[in-house]
């Protein structure tokens, strides 16, 4: 199978561009577990109130405010880590939220992290707490550079195209910026968070 990595001019645009071409991309976690990209969320700093750079930078969010192509990745609830690619340029805060994949390969060690949580394939990854425990991603991951795979995780391109007219609505779980249209995701696929 041809898995060709993302390369920085693909992150290096406006997170609205990147989060809908993200779909059907595949996330490779440093051990071969993999998932392809079904659901995701943009996010942009000094535009939007749901946003954790809307505030300007701090020790949490400055991967962030840092250069494209990286993995900002963020402890939730004091339960969850989350995921997010790193979009547009440096000093700039924008991301896309992963938020759900398919499982691919690995799916016996996605099992054995998930738990008794997991009683199906569409358990695993669907939702961005779930995806990140199934694919081993914790704060140990964030900063990394997806492009270069200097911490062995990345993403990369199958061959397969996103969805032409990707399924859009407002944002998950949020209070702030909870209107904006900024959610994309596979239609049909059984493994996104929530439809």
């Amino acid at each position: 199978m041809n898995r060709e990595r993302l390369d920085r001019d693909f992150y290096a645009r406006h997170a609205l561009e990147v989060a809908p071409e993200l779909l059907n991309k595949v996330l490779v976690a440093p051990d071969g577990r993999t998932g392809r990209i079904v659901e995701v969320e943009a996010y942009r700093g000094a535009d939007d109130p749901g946003s954790h750079g809307f505030r300007g930078m701090t020790k949490r969010n400055a991967t962030m405010f840092g250069p494209p192509g990286h993995l900002y990745v963020y402890f939730t609830y004091g339960m969850h880590w989350c995921a997010n690619v790193v979009a547009e340029t440096d000093g700039v805060a924008a991301a896309v939220l992963l938020r759900a994949l398919t499982p691919l390969e690995g799916l016996e060690a996605m099992y054995a992290a998930r738990g008794p949580a997991a009683r199906r394939d569409r358990d695993l990854c669907s939702g961005p707490a779930k995806l990140t425990q199934a694919l081993g991603i914790d704060g140990g991951l964030d900063g990394a550079d997806l492009v270069s795979g200097d911490r062995g995780l990345t993403i990369v391109n199958e061959g397969q195209p996103p969805p032409a007219a990707p399924a859009v609505t407002t944002r998950i779980g949020l209070t702030n910026g909870a209107d904006l249209p900024w959610r994309f995701y596979v239609g049909g696929t059984p493994d996104v968070s929530r439809r």
